[in-house]
């Protein structure tokens, strides 16, 4: 029978200590990368809203050479369409109901004043007359006297090819295609916006709401890498670095129905959806028509190809129409026509991915 000695004791008593440190040291190591990442994760999934399943390829057909007239005409034909060039509103007012009412809609026009001027909202209705509505909305306006081609003349044509696509469609809610005027400065974020007009008259009537859809800015597109910028440096993580998707963006509030809206668009064409729900303090989340259904109380998404944080463009002289992809902003209106008819058509797909 062997023995150790007193030094040979501590010498293994070391040795596991020392093993011991180190097991606690990589464990501390493993927790200090593992944490960041599952909160990035967490944080991920709470903003990007990620869906277990999309929808089904469409087989409908959005026309890129109608939506490039569209634009064409609003942004060249009738510009400058500032707050101040109130007869180029007059007229592509005109233009707007005139298409509307040749692709079936049933037409209505909201006059409202602002700073001693008169405009109007233009609004195209489907499907039935009376019970809840589902609003898609766009301004005409334009900035100051810039063409305003894809702010926000897209929109409008967008508005228009869907307006094409939703003639014969069976619908059993109310499908109200609104074309806003004063979204602009200096109204905007003002009760002045038409859009607040068309938000406080349903609230003033007791409007049953099933939700509105924005579309702001939906035909530019750019694959170089590094293309897309975000407001904050987290979400280079979490979203694509090129400009080639569209978005969903809402506030935090409107997450059931964002989820609702893409999961509607995701997969019905080959076009990249992504969402988004942040705060509303996060720079843009609020910088369209959308925001004035949130103030009374009605859910609303943004569908953009995020402005300014992807096009240079924004706001100046060179966002004309010959800068827009057609083909892709045709797809964007595929993937809303089939959100608008998941909300408000006859065949309702039950939601089971909560």
């Amino acid at each position: 029978m062997g023995f150790l000695s007193p030094g040979s004791t501590s010498s293994i008593t070391n040795g596991i200590d020392r093993q011991a440190a180190r097991r606690r040291m990589r464990v501390r190591l493993l927790l200090y990368v593992l944490v960041p990442v599952l909160a990035i994760a967490a944080v991920g999934c709470v903003i990007r809203q990620p869906v277990l399943r999309g929808a089904e390829r469409s087989a409908a057909h959005a026309d890129p050479l109608a939506l490039a007239a569209h634009v064409k005409t609003l942004s060249v034909d009738f510009a400058p369409r500032s707050c101040l060039d109130t007869t180029n509103l007059a007229a592509c007012a005109d233009y707007i109901a005139g298409k509307l009412t040749a692709y079936g809609a049933r037409v209505t026009r909201q006059p409202y004043s602002a700073m001693r001027r008169n405009y109007q909202n233009i609004t195209g209705s489907f499907g039935p007359e009376t019970g809840p509505r589902l609003i898609v909305g766009a301004h005409y306006d334009s900035c100051d006297d810039t063409p305003g081609a894809d702010d926000n003349a897209s929109g409008v044509a967008g508005l228009l090819e869907l307006a094409r696509l939703l003639d014969k469609t069976p619908l059993r809610l109310t499908v109200e295609l609104v074309a806003f005027s004063t979204e602009e400065p200096p109204f905007f974020a003002s009760p002045s916006m038409g859009s607040y007009q068309h938000a406080a008259s349903l609230k003033q009537a007791g409007v049953e709401v099933a939700g509105m859809i924005c579309l702001e800015m939906i035909g530019y597109f750019d694959d170089k890498p590094w293309s897309q910028q975000y407001p904050f440096g987290l979400f280079h993580l979490l979203f694509p670095s090129r400009g080639d998707f569209i978005a969903v963006i809402g506030s935090n509030q409107q997450r059931p129905f964002l989820k609702r809206v893409k999961r509607a668009m995701l997969g019905t064409v080959p076009l990249d959806v992504v969402s988004a729900a942040v705060p509303s303090f996060v720079r843009g989340v609020d910088f369209s028509d959308h925001r004035n259904y949130w103030l009374h109380g009605y859910n609303a998404v943004m569908i953009t190809d995020t402005a300014f944080l992807r096009n240079t463009a924004y706001h100046t002289p060179q966002d004309t129409w010959d800068r827009l992809d057609y083909d892709r902003m045709a797809q964007v209106v595929v993937a809303v026509f089939e959100a608008v008819r998941e909300q408000a058509g006859t065949n309702i797909q039950h939601d089971t991915d909560k």
